[in-house]
């Protein structure tokens, strides 16, 4: 109890009733807040060259460079579901900073005779009155002389604030993150792709969330929102992330949790003072140390990976991931027809399994080996 109170910078009763750290559904405090930090006897800040976050993973070998999470226990549907009457607030925390490693991956080249494939849903859920998700997907395939890759750019946003303020902030988040994406990378690469030049695509990405966090800061005092972006370009993905929506790679019979859940319980978890069965009951899950749109300074997390052929990747809010556990998520991106039959049952387990909040998913199918014919 007394880290949980150094944690959040309480001191005694009148502090846990200060009612500055309590504010509206899914929702932040207020970028005016100070707020302590997680541990006042800790070091001052470092250069990032060197140190890393708490929370990142060891280096990765120079050809899959990644921020790996901390490994996500399944959540198992739940019999017979008793949704609660209203979802729970959500508030924020510090973080420690973090460090990104050289980005070197390079798209492959070739001829894509298939296209990449995906399928968007996103609904009210079972208990809430209005959808504060927002979502957007887009791609692009061409078979030309001078042998461009794909390219797909998909984003799902869980906005908070109450009532339109976190409907506005998810709105405004992926409408500027969009469109400054499409000035940025997919304008220039219908102009002239030149692979050599593809880690600025993560620039622009990390670029176009920051000006998002701004747009929201702006125009939505109060509000802020969670942000998954996903940039595909030939065989790899571009990853940028805020909150704790999540991004999954779904391999054959395996499904990897790509992004971390800038939560206080997975803090700590990776802390080692929450075992996985206390963080499954946890009363503030819900609290989140990251949001777009709660303060001036963004970081965002970031990663390249590579893709194998016929790879899936499923970006969703947590109403899905709440609901629904990862290994069922995996099954259905992987086993369903087509990307939006993948989308649309997941949705439909989710509201089977509670329904408490919004649901969005975009699921995203890879191009399959070429023949050797």
């Amino acid at each position: 109890m007394r880290f949980i109170r150094r944690l959040f910078g309480w001191q005694g009763e009148q502090a846990e009733g200060d009612p500055r750290l309590q504010r509206a559904s899914h929702v932040t405090p207020g970028r005016d807040q100070p707020i302590r930090p997680i541990d006042s006897e800790a070091e001052p800040d470092a250069p990032a060259e060197e140190h890393a976050d708490e929370s990142s993973p060891p280096p990765a070998p120079a050809n899959e460079i990644d921020a790996q999470p901390a490994p996500q226990p399944p959540k198992p549907l739940p019999e017979n579901p008793k949704p609660p009457s209203q979802p729970a607030p959500r508030r924020t925390v510090p973080e420690p900073p973090i460090t990104e490693p050289s980005l070197n991956l390079q798209p492959k080249r070739n001829v894509q005779q298939q296209p990449l494939t995906y399928g968007i849903a996103s609904h009210v859920g079972r208990l809430r009155s209005n959808n504060e998700d927002a979502c957007f997907g887009m791609q692009w395939h061409s078979i030309t002389v001078d042998e461009r890759p794909d390219f797909g750019f998909f984003v799902v946003a869980d906005g908070m604030g109450g009532h339109l303020d976190g409907e506005r902030a998810a709105g405004i988040a992926v409408q500027t993150l969009a469109a400054e994406m499409l000035e940025r990378v997919y304008t220039p690469m219908l102009r002239n792709f030149d692979a050599n030049s593809s880690p600025t695509i993560l620039d622009a990405l990390v670029s176009a969330a920051e000006s998002a966090n701004r747009a929201v800061v702006q125009q939505v005092p109060g509000g802020g929102t969670t942000l998954s972006a996903v940039a595909i370009v030939g065989n790899l993905a571009y990853v940028a992330h805020v909150g704790d929506s999540r991004a999954y790679l779904v391999q054959g019979d395996i499904i990897e949790q790509l992004t971390t859940d800038h939560t206080l319980v997975q803090r700590l978890l990776q802390m080692q003072e929450l075992t996985p069965e206390q963080a499954a009951n946890y009363p503030q899950k819900n609290v989140l140390y990251r949001a777009i749109g709660q303060n001036e300074e963004l970081k965002v997390e970031r990663m390249i990976r590579t893709l194998p052929p016929g790879a899936r990747i499923v970006i969703c809010t947590d109403g899905l991931w709440d609901m629904v556990d990862d290994d069922t998520i995996g099954k259905v991106a992987r086993t369903a027809r087509t990307p939006q039959e993948a989308c649309d049952r997941l949705v439909q387990l989710a509201n089977e399994g509670g329904g408490i909040d919004n649901i969005s998913v975009i699921v995203m199918k890879l191009p399959d080996a070429p023949s050797q014919d």
